[in-house]
């Protein structure tokens, strides 16, 4: 396992690591300001107990994001690798999973926007590529805005032969494409399930498109080509969480 450390910023992402008590923190830069207001967010519990805290300007905080030039917003932490999720050993003893499966999905903007919609809905778990993830990009963390602290990433090292193992374990795959056979809306969603979605430029390889069952489409404006993938995912996620609880 990799324990090497990298450095995210911004307000929620930072919180929601030091709340996470299997996430390491090793160091925390904050104003005076975004000091008092972690302090103001957990009255009960001090989450920064056992955290090196060094206090900085905003303007000292500017050489951890302007790279990226992104908005550290006065909070940045040091943070460790969490633990590498396993799928066999989580699909082992789960019914009823919605998991989701990423082919070619690179960008850490949609990657971090997208765990942040499934973490909002209770999805169940995100497969990637283990070399597509941005493990350590603080776009994606930003995005996530610390939602990545409560999903299971399952980092595999091929698609296609992951996707083969959960169909021989009664898992059904439907992929989201324009061209879809049928809306998602009208699927019953019972069961295991993969939802496959492709990157935006070029889909879902030809060669991943034929693991999956169905092909279902979300139905739009017809003058409208597309949507972006976390809001695509967004509107997915949203559906089957309303489903799961009326279900239960």
């Amino acid at each position: 396992m990799n324990k090497s450390s990298f450095f995210i910023i911004g307000q929620h992402a930072v919180i929601e690591a030091l709340r996470n008590p299997k996430r390491k923190v090793l160091r925390v830069f904050l104003t005076e300001e975004s000091k008092k207001n972690i302090h103001r967010k957990s009255p009960k519990k001090n989450l920064l107990n056992d955290v090196k805290v060094y206090f900085k300007t905003k303007k000292e905080l500017d050489k951890y994001s302007t790279k990226e030039n992104l908005l550290h917003q006065g909070y940045v932490a040091e943070i460790e690798h969490l633990e590498v999720s396993n799928l066999k050993d989580f699909i082992k003893d789960e019914t009823n999973i919605n998991l989701v499966c990423l082919d070619g999905v690179t960008d850490p903007r949609n990657i971090g926007s997208l765990i942040r919609s499934a973490a909002a809905f209770k999805i169940d778990g995100i497969i990637i590529k283990e070399r597509n993830f941005p493990s350590e990009s603080k776009l994606m963390y930003k995005a996530a805005s610390g939602a990545i602290e409560y999903i299971n990433i399952f980092q595999v090292s091929n698609i296609n032969s992951t996707l083969k193992n959960l169909k021989d374990k009664n898992f059904w795959v439907y992929g989201f494409d324009g061209n879809g056979d049928k809306n998602f809306t009208d699927i019953e969603w019972k069961g295991n399930n993969i939802l496959l979605f492709g990157s935006e430029g070029s889909g879902m390889h030809q060669h991943t498109l034929k693991y999956a069952d169905f092909l279902v489409k979300i139905d739009i404006n017809s003058k409208i080509e597309s949507l972006n993938i976390s809001n695509s995912a967004a509107i997915v996620f949203h559906h089957l969480s309303y489903i799961k609880k009326s279900v239960d």
